[in-house]
């Protein structure tokens, strides 16, 4: 849940839409519905201030309002979704992962960095393997997630540096990697090679195998993973099933993007 808004210095820093949006951010899956005074809690605006965004919102239609209970409405998925159809390889990479699925009876998905975490912005499920439940928007740590180390690995060392930094490195588990040094030479690992595997370290009993997703100039636009069971795939024989496979379909969902331009 959004905490404390925070002003940032700067003539071009417009401080009532940057309070707009973090009146946005207060709602989440934990605090789908909100009266005005949790909102102000939430973003640290005074009561009247958040009671000025929630209206104008509600206006625009992006919330909606039963009683003293504020919600977003479907209308605010048109912000997100204007980023994903802007995207060259959206509708690109969903037929390739689909087929990898359908062939390999893993669940697939696709996600973008942005500063410390993963973004999920495509997902062909096939059977629920996590305790939490991943969608489109889903948001998960970058330095304990196979996707995520792959995207690092795109990084300048200066960067790469400043996220480590400024990440929460927590151990999910026994198995997660939470110092930084160990985590650079993981991922300076993943950049040699070309694809990263995370076993176990988010979740008991996930193993994940990702790949990145290039542009026309090589950089990398995002990653493409698949998730397995530790109860049905050890991290070798993920890697032994399923590398070939994953590596084909990032590559051609790179070279389809390579000439879309």
């Amino acid at each position: 849940m959004s905490t404390e808004f925070q002003a940032k210095p700067g003539d071009s820093y417009v401080q009532s839409f940057a309070r707009g949006l973090a009146v946005i951010r207060a709602f989440d899956a934990e605090h789908p519905e909100q009266t005005l005074t949790e909102v102000a809690s939430a973003t640290g605006l005074t009561r009247a201030g958040a009671r000025r965004i929630l209206l104008t919102l509600q206006t625009l239609g992006y919330v909606e309002a039963d009683g003293r209970l504020f919600r977003l409405t479907p209308k605010i998925l048109d912000l997100g979704f204007a980023y994903l159809t802007s995207m060259p390889f959206w509708n690109l990479a969903e037929p390739v992962m689909e087929q990898l699925s359908a062939r390999i009876h893993e669940s697939c998905s696709a996600a973008v960095l942005d500063r410390t975490e993963i973004v999920y912005v495509l997902r062909v499920p096939t059977h629920k393997i996590m305790t939490i439940n991943l969608s489109i928007g889903s948001r998960l740590p970058a330095y304990c997630t196979s996707m995520g180390r792959v995207l690092l690995s795109s990084l300048d060392a200066a960067a790469l540096d400043d996220t480590l930094a400024q990440s929460t490195l927590r151990a999910y588990t026994p198995r997660t990697l939470t110092d930084p040094a160990a985590l650079k030479d993981e991922i300076a690992t993943v950049r040699s090679q070309g694809w990263a595997i995370v076993d176990q370290e988010l979740e008991a009993g996930l193993i994940s195998l990702s790949a990145p997703i290039r542009n026309r100039r090589g950089q990398v636009i995002a990653a493409m993973n698949i998730s397995g069971n530790a109860q049905r795939h050890t991290a070798k024989q993920m890697v032994k099933a399923f590398l070939d496979p994953l590596l084909e379909a990032s590559q051609t969902v790179s070279q389809l993007v390579a000439r879309r331009g």
